[in-house]
């Protein structure tokens, strides 16, 4: 607790944006500093699974090598040399171009068109509860999912990447209509199918953070201090209501104090699955071949008899839960894969991945049309659902939401004849340039 504390502190009175580093230490904080803090003290968790004092400590001393991992992989790049890599800034730096970005906003319209009707309840199973969704089994369903993410995405990546396409240096009526008739309509098809009924709590949330922080008034240090301390005090006294929508039979809202809410519901599962997953290792040994199920997601069962099961079900099965959509964090997906070691390999990939993400952003912080300034959110909202797992069951949504803009932007310098310069043209032809400085941790 103090660890993350400590460094979302520093996140927060830093004189630089960094949404990355936001989202992780605000995660570890509330989810694995605070909610471990309650349930220790209290002896008292979520769900029913109980185990010693020493797989405890276990697991808390596992979640120290994670976060202790990620702060060494951030330090390691922040001091990276000028000769290094730079694949990562030249796909940051891509900027949107004016015809794929027109031609998504119209595609994600013809695929709500052709989707929304075929989904089993319509339109209104989009403003139906995720309760009534898993009684009626949709919710477990698959292709439905996965029809729900094609829409939705797309959808969401259309109405950002047009609020920032430039506007052109001497005007542009062709352009300039496309966007008054595709704004509203891409507004109303992302309330259908992004909202808070029907969408899980993280995604709406990430949804309306890009939005938010993707704006060039948060570029500002100052800004963003102001919007992520109240976004600190929204995750820890907002978050645990917001799911007032999950339910059909909804009833008066209780206020629970802070103690209450970490150590009696399920939002909060983290610590005590990372319990029952070090317990799992010790009567099972690790499985090697479960590092395989994320990178081989879209591989069907029928093709693969013995792929491996997502984790979050797996504990929930040992621990003999007969509900199952429960989570598994990142710390224990990759402890089951070979122990420590790979959980010290895949924070400290995380932590120089997540610092060079923010560096990059803040170089081009500039330039509203660039991948950085808005892929950067994106990654840094959505790695919450990332941390929290199971990771089979969100590779799918990330992979589809990291792509989805890499098709929409060009090099930076290479733009579509259909339409004029913008009103800054770049400063020379390739990627724009990411000034090399260093900054304190």
């Amino acid at each position: 607790m103090l660890h993350t504390g400590g460094a979302l502190t520093r996140v927060l009175t830093a004189d630089s944006v960094r949404l990355v580093a936001l989202g992780f230490w605000l995660f570890t904080y509330a989810w694995l500093g605070l909610a471990p803090l309650a349930m220790l003290a209290t002896d008292t968790y979520p769900l029913g699974y109980r185990t010693g004092e020493s797989t405890a400590f276990a697991a808390a001393a596992l979640t120290e090598v994670g976060v202790t991992a990620y702060s060494v992989g951030a330090a390691l790049a922040a001091r990276r040399d000028r000769g290094g890599p730079v694949v990562l800034e030249g796909m940051l730096s891509r900027r949107l171009a004016a015809l794929p970005v027109l031609l998504l906003c119209v595609l994600s319209l013809v695929i709500a068109v052709l989707v929304i009707p075929g989904q089993a309840g319509g339109l209104e199973a989009f403003f139906t509860s995720r309760q009534a969704l898993r009684q009626s089994g949709a919710a477990s369903d698959s292709a439905h999912a996965l029809r729900v993410w094609v829409v939705a995405v797309p959808a969401f990546w259309a109405l950002v990447a047009l609020v920032h396409l430039p506007r052109m240096a001497d005007g542009d009526r062709l352009l300039r209509w496309a966007r008054w008739m595709l704004l509203p309509t891409l507004l109303a098809l992302n309330v259908i199918v992004n909202n808070p009924i029907s969408r899980p709590r993280f995604w709406s949330g990430t949804v309306l953070l890009v939005l938010l922080f993707a704006w060039r008034r948060f570029s500002s240090p100052r800004a963003f201090r102001i919007a992520a301390a109240a976004l600190v005090v929204m995750v820890l006294f907002v978050f645990p209501y917001s799911d007032y929508f999950r339910y059909d039979e909804r009833e008066a809202v209780q206020l629970l104090s802070l103690t209450e809410q970490f150590s009696t519901t399920m939002d909060y599962d983290a610590f005590q699955q990372m319990q029952t997953g070090i317990d799992y290792v010790k009567e099972n040994g690790f499985l090697p071949s479960a590092a395989l199920g994320p990178v081989l997601f879209m591989v069907p069962r029928s093709m693969w008899p013995d792929k491996p099961q997502t984790t979050g079900i797996e504990l929930a099965q040992y621990a003999g839960y007969d509900f199952h959509n429960l989570s598994a964090p990142l710390w224990i997906e990759s402890y089951l894969w070979g122990g420590a070691p790979c959980v010290v390999a895949v924070f400290c990939l995380l932590g120089m991945a997540g610092r060079r993400m923010d560096d990059i952003r803040e170089a081009l912080a500039g330039r509203q049309d660039t991948l950085a300034v808005l892929l950067v959110p994106a990654f840094a909202f959505y790695q919450m659902i990332l941390l929290r797992g199971s990771l089979m069951a969100i590779v799918g949504p990330l992979l589809l939401l990291l792509a989805v803009p890499l098709l929409i932007t060009s090099r930076a310098g290479a733009r579509t004849s259909l339409f004029r310069s913008p009103a800054r043209p770049p400063a020379r032809a390739g990627d724009a340039p990411i000034p090399r400085h260093r900054r304190h941790l």
